[in-house]
């Protein structure tokens, strides 16, 4: 067995490269989050009150945070040596413990333990790229003051009680997320890769998008194949392969890369930060399907399919009006026609107290479906406005 040696980080988006694809140590690194979203719905299904929602989207963030950070951090300087593989390993044991602190209850100084110790691996990541790339160092050394300043008040929270914890999560995380927005001039120096970012983005999609054929089988396996509930998770497959086809058909790599002279732009920030709504929207879309599936429309499932279905819809408003295709009206026809989806499905779920499950899965997917077609016919329009400009 081959082992890469020791290597030091190396640059790798300074200059515009060609198509560069995940690795195997990316894509095996992702499978702990399959664990840890898993443990996330699981957790939103049995408690989906109010403050379960809310539990459940302040235990997402920090998450998803740690995910898109070691994601960035990959994308620039990852080098698959011995020592990133050791690291990424390290961290992969700390989310697997803040994955198992949310499947157990009152485990909130386990989650903040097991973020710390993620985050601190993390650093260490950044602290031998600081040391190794001269040519980062003010982007890099801009992160290691914001990020651990932000994880000092996760380090304090755990000595913290009751509803003080949350607040001291809730500043650490705003100076980790503005962090990257304070070293903004120094990123468009040491830009992101144009093909390799939107593939990591677009496979946590993926990630989350699995949870809905998981709430089918289910609720499938737990309802004997009654003809029922046979069709709603027909419905409920086709529904959630409708939200894969709208996200994938529009993806844009190039947004993720500010043009030159465009320091301020801010269509690369708001493109990255919307798959933060996004992905947290489609997991509590699949977390809804599995009651709706199984024919429980007035058990919380309707709200959490329906409104899951609508924030996904106006995350991908976001999306559309960050990307720049050269075809500026079109993006922006597609971003409202997302907007009043989702607003429509808003008041459909509102109003469909009563109706059978399956009918109300038969609506979401003609919506979806009519976004489709909306997307098609833009598609075939600028097809021949380009036809005619030749």
């Amino acid at each position: 067995m081959q082992i890469p040696s020791m290597r030091a980080p190396q640059l790798r988006t300074a200059t515009q490269e060609g198509h560069r694809q995940a690795t195997w140590l990316e894509l095996f690194y992702d499978l702990v989050f399959v664990v840890a979203v898993g443990q996330l719905g699981h957790r939103l299904a049995h408690h989906h009150d109010a403050a379960g929602v809310w539990t459940f989207i302040g235990l997402f963030v920090p998450l998803w945070w740690t995910w898109a950070s070691y994601t960035f951090y990959a994308d620039r300087y990852d080098t698959d040596d011995l020592g990133q593989r050791v690291l990424a390993v390290a961290q992969m044991v700390s989310i697997a413990l803040m994955a198992a602190s949310i499947g157990a209850e009152d485990s909130l100084t386990s989650f903040a333990v097991a973020y710390v110790l993620a985050w601190t691996v993390l650093l260490t990541m950044y602290w031998r790229a600081y040391r190794n790339v001269a040519a980062s160092q003010e982007l890099v050394g801009g992160y290691l003051q914001g990020f651990t300043a932000g994880l000092a008040f996760w380090v304090v929270s755990i000595w913290v009680p009751g509803p003080t914890k949350y607040v001291l999560w809730a500043i650490g995380l705003a100076i980790q997320l503005y962090t990257p927005y304070r070293v903004r001039e120094h990123q468009k120096k040491i830009p992101l890769s144009v093909s390799h970012l939107p593939e990591r983005f677009g496979l946590f999609t993926i990630l989350v998008l699995g949870e809905s054929f998981v709430a089918v089988v289910a609720a499938l396996s737990h309802g004997h194949w009654e003809f029922g509930l046979t069709v709603g998770g027909i419905l409920g497959v086709i529904v959630a392969s409708a939200m894969w086809w709208l996200y994938f058909d529009n993806q844009e790599g190039r947004v993720v890369r500010r043009r030159e002279g465009q320091i301020k732009a801010w269509q690369p920030t708001v493109w990255i930060y919307s798959h933060l709504p996004l992905v947290i929207a489609i997991t509590a879309m699949g977390i809804g399907l599995e009651f709706i599936v199984a024919q429980e429309t007035e058990s919380g499932g309707r709200w959490m399919m329906g409104a899951g279905v609508a924030a996904a819809l106006f995350a991908m408003a976001l999306l559309a009006f960050a990307t720049d295709r050269g075809s500026d009206h079109l993006d922006k026809k597609q971003a409202y026609a997302r907007i009043g989806s989702g607003v429509l499905v808003l008041l459909i779920t509102a109003i469909s107290a009563g109706w059978a499950a399956n009918v109300f899965l038969i609506v979401l997917l003609i919506i979806a479906a009519a976004q489709i077609a909306y997307d098609l016919m833009l598609g075939m329009g600028s097809a021949s406005e380009l036809e005619v400009l030749e």
